[in-house]
Parts: C-alpha cells; structure tokens; sequence
C-alpha cells in the first residue's frame, strides 16, 4: 500500500495576497482556482517539479493563518534558490550549511514557515 502525500492546506488571512506571493514571488504554479460559492474559495499551487501541492483559500480550514511550520521544498542549488527568493522580494536567510544539507527558507505573509534544502552529496 503507498500513501502519497499530495495535497497541504495552508491556513491564509487573504488568499489574493497568498496566491500572489507564491506564484509570483516564490514560483509556483497555480493549478487550480475556483470559488463554489461565498464561503469556499479553493487555490492549488504546486511548486515546480513537485508532486505535492498547497490548497489556499477560504472555507478551507479552520486553523489560524500562520500556524503551518516545517514545510520543506528539497532544490538542486540552495545558492541559486536564495538569490531567486531575494531576487523576487522574499526574504529569506542566507545559505546555511549543515551536515545534513545547505539550507534558506522564506516565510508567506502570514507566517507559514518553509525550509529550503539542498541535499548534502550522496
């Protein structure tokens, strides 16, 4: 039996701001976009080469915007993830290297917390 994870719901305050910051600023793909009525408003995002995607929007959960924590995203470079983070206004810390991986991360506009990893040589 597999069990794929395939789907994260992000809590968000605004999912126009949302939507906007991962797509744009951090790169991700907007799959779907759909309002079923005035309380369900259901965002997909899925990053690039990922096949795991984020659900933003409304009616969705009912966690407080901001609580998600330990997200991660694995990148072949974590030095050319920095600088296209930086480049497109995210802030995120410098490259920092571990035993484990190099590591940057980035925060939405509510706080949902990722990490960045570049896999150490194996």
């Amino acid at each position: 039996m597999e069990f794929r994870l395939e789907l994260v719901i992000l809590p968000v305050s605004d999912v126009d701001r949302a939507v906007a910051f991962y797509s744009q600023q951090v790169g991700f793909v907007v799959d779907h976009d759909r309002e079923v009525n005035e309380d369900l408003r259901f965002v997909q995002l899925t990053p690039p080469g990922s096949a795991c995607s984020i659900a933003v929007g409304k009616g969705l959960t009912d966690a407080a915007p901001g609580s998600v924590k330990g997200l991660q995203v694995v990148v072949d470079d974590a030095d050319a993830a920095y600088a296209f983070l930086r480049g497109n206004g995210v802030d995120a810390p410098p490259v920092q290297e571990l035993e484990w991986g190099r590591f940057t991360g980035f925060a939405d506009p509510d706080g949902n917390e990722w990490s960045v990893q570049q896999l150490p040589a194996r």
